[in-house]
């Protein structure tokens, strides 16, 4: 699937000339400002902000303190594009928790490498958090809240790793959140849906035990959630690339 854009500025032409300039490989949203942009933001599950500095009823300045303040949406990078060409507006920007700043007129190929330079380095962190047995969920966070929210989570999924049927209503109601703010926080924090991150938590929890030593491995996929050792062991090689056994010997 693509990643999703969201775009966000007053000038319809503009609009018009990022969102085909970008929609090969990106998702387009639009908005005309940042109060729409919210909108969007509480409905859809977005990857990255462009948004024009310069906008009436909220301008890009109050959307970037809005998202980097906000629990739900801080782990969203955005750019900002102004005209505003001086060295005291791209520190404003840049203290309000802006990722990037694009000046005006910039070229397309610019702002396509800024994009993907911001998704591209997320999208490695994930991977590399997926793949790796004991790299910490941290690792994925972008901001203190982040991190808090994923200690949380994390802490709730290890108090609940012998429910084999932990799923998504039983963890929004131990988060007390709403189902979709959770699903949609997760699903941009980490690119797993909440089940696969419980999965990938069951397999850390278990890949952390089995190097301790001192447990059997049916021991240990009893004590993640896995009612048999043979799913288990099929979870971890397809998640880790090694059958529990091998990742056992090479430790």
């Amino acid at each position: 699937m693509k990643p999703t854009l969201l775009l966000v500025d007053d000038n319809e032409d503009i609009l018009s000339f990022l969102g085909e300039e970008l929609s090969e490989k990106y998702s387009i949203l639009k908005a005309r400002d940042g109060e729409e942009a919210l909108r969007l933001l509480k409905q859809e599950a977005v990857h990255l902000v462009v948004s024009d500095v310069m906008m009436p009823e909220m301008d890009g300045f109050d959307l970037c303190r809005a998202i980097k303040s906000s629990f739900e949406f801080c782990h969203i990078p955005v750019i900002l594009l102004t005209a505003r060409n001086t060295l005291q507006s791209k520190i404003e920007g840049l203290e309000l928790g802006a990722d990037a700043y694009v000046d005006k007129p910039f070229s397309t190929e610019f702002l396509q490498a800024q994009i993907a330079s911001l998704l591209v380095n997320r999208s490695k962190l994930k991977e590399y958090f997926a793949h790796s047995p004991l790299v910490h969920i941290k690792t994925i966070a972008y901001s203190r809240a982040d991190e808090v929210f994923l200690d949380q989570l994390t802490e709730v999924i290890h108090n609940n790793l012998e429910d084999a049927d932990l799923d998504i209503d039983k963890l929004a109601r131990f988060m007390n959140m709403s189902r979709p703010t959770l699903y949609r926080k997760i699903k941009s924090i980490s690119d797993l849906t909440p089940n696969e991150l419980v999965t990938l938590t069951r397999l850390k929890k278990a890949a952390e035990l089995l190097r301790q030593g001192g447990y059997k491995i049916y021991e240990v996929a009893e004590m993640v959630g896995y009612h048999s050792q043979t799913n288990f062991g099929r979870s971890f090689l397809k998640q880790f690339g090694m059958t529990p056994s091998e990742y056992v010997e090479g430790r």
